[in-house]
């Protein structure tokens, strides 16, 4: 073992709600550990989200442990300022060995047992290892974005910040997704035009038969589906999140209505060749999807309804507001007066710092409930690792209780 070593027996890398919810069940049973974050506890929220950004999920679904929400709003939706006093408030709640602006370089299987972590000048001879970093490290653009004219201003969604950030002028949003469907409304409700290329994302309607459909889910037992039962197994993993918003007290997302407004809809992107964007003949398609989608979500809701006995106001079928006159004509950038190009297409996972055997061929880590098929290596926080709210406030802490439980050898409770 080299001189400079520290052993320890457990290592946690990422230090964000799922770091620090595993941190907080490990101080409570009195297990030695260290917590390693690249930026800080809560940089994801700050500096990783546009400055009207809020919650989608209820107030009363933040459930770290130990530290559930308290304030007066428990149906209101959390904006990002109150995100990040939220989290600083949980952490400040226990004593989290953190050490923040420490990056996790390496982690390889130690010839004495357990793994060596290696961050910035220190080495960690740790038993255990936990990989609670997430699964949003390298945001997509794709490779064509290059070749577009460099007066033409390219960011992510994660740099996106207000509509003063950008020139003046029309903006195109790539991706419907949670993101890009809040982020079209954002910049709507600033003035400004905007085109949006709509992919495959489902959507749900905020409210429905008199209460938030996240209350009627709950009440289903929805949120505690694991996904050994989800109808799509771990293809469950891979679907991306319905687009709605909590914005202002929480609506529904309609892009039919954005359309009736005035923002531009074309299908999913297909390219973009000297400033002149082509698209798939699927924004109909898209559009049907996602509101068949949430038909779906309403008709589990009424049949609940039924067979719960339930009184609840009645509801008329959706009509959709609009439908599009014609699909996959080419939307030349410049003479739509294009300026900006917001890519609101996600995050690919960056694992290339991790030499143990716990990924398939597709370079995806392979788990049960965060447990990997090498001795002590973890994985936690990530979408769907046991349920729907595994990488949410609303899930963490009981992923994070279970594999507590499996470091410590014993039944820790949920807290």
């Amino acid at each position: 073992m080299s001189q400079n070593e520290k052993t320890i027996p457990v290592v946690i890398v990422g230090g964000g709600q799922a770091g620090l919810s595993l941190s907080w069940y490990l101080c409570r049973e009195g297990v030695a550990h260290v917590v390693l974050e690249a930026g800080t506890a809560c940089h994801s929220w700050e500096d990783e989200r546009w400055d009207n950004f809020c919650l989608v999920t209820p107030n009363w679904q933040c459930r770290l442990p130990g530290h559930p929400y308290a304030g007066d709003d428990p149906h209101g939706f959390m904006v990002k300022g109150e995100i990040v006093d939220y989290v600083r408030s949980f952490q400040d709640s226990f004593a989290p060995p953190l050490r923040e602006h420490t990056r996790v370089t390496s982690v390889t299987r130690h010839e004495e047992g357990g793994y060596r972590v290696v961050a910035n000048d220190e080495i960690w001879h740790a038993r255990h290892v936990v990989i609670a970093s997430g699964a949003y490290h390298d945001a997509v653009i794709p490779g064509y974005a290059g070749a577009i004219d460099p007066a033409i201003v390219q960011i992510h969604s994660q740099d996106y910040r207000n509509a003063a950030q950008l020139p003046e002028g029309a903006v195109l949003v790539v991706g419907s997704g949670q993101s890009g469907a809040q982020i079209v409304e954002d910049l709507h409700l600033e003035g400004r035009k905007v085109h949006l290329c709509v992919g495959s994302a489902p959507r749900v309607s905020r409210f429905y038969r008199g209460r938030d459909v996240v209350d009627w889910l709950a009440d289903m037992k929805f949120y505690d589906l694991t996904v050994d039962r989800h109808p799509l197994r771990d293809g469950a993993r891979d679907k991306t999140n319905h687009y709605v918003t909590g914005r202002n007290g929480g609506h529904d997302l309609d892009l039919r209505q954005f359309a009736k407004d005035g923002v531009g809809l074309h299908g999913t992107l297909e390219t973009i060749r000297d400033e002149v964007a082509f698209f798939l003949p699927d924004l109909t398609e898209n559009l049907d999807d996602a509101d068949k989608t949430n038909a779906d979500i309403k008709a589990s809701i009424d049949a609940h309804i039924v067979r719960a006995g339930i009184e609840a106001p009645t509801e008329a079928p959706y009509v959709p507001v609009w439908e599009p006159a014609a699909e996959n004509a080419p939307l030349d950038l410049k003479a739509a007066g294009i300026t900006a190009i917001l890519w609101c297409i996600g995050f690919r996972p960056d694992y290339r710092w991790i030499d143990v055997p716990v990924f398939n061929g597709a370079t995806k880590p392979v788990w049960d409930r965060g447990v990997t098929g090498a001795p002590g290596f973890y994985f936690l926080g990530l979408p769907w690792l046991h349920t729907w709210g595994s990488g949410r406030f609303s899930g963490i802490s009981r992923d994070a209780a279970w594999l507590a439980g499996q470091i410590t050898g014993k039944e820790i409770p949920i807290a």
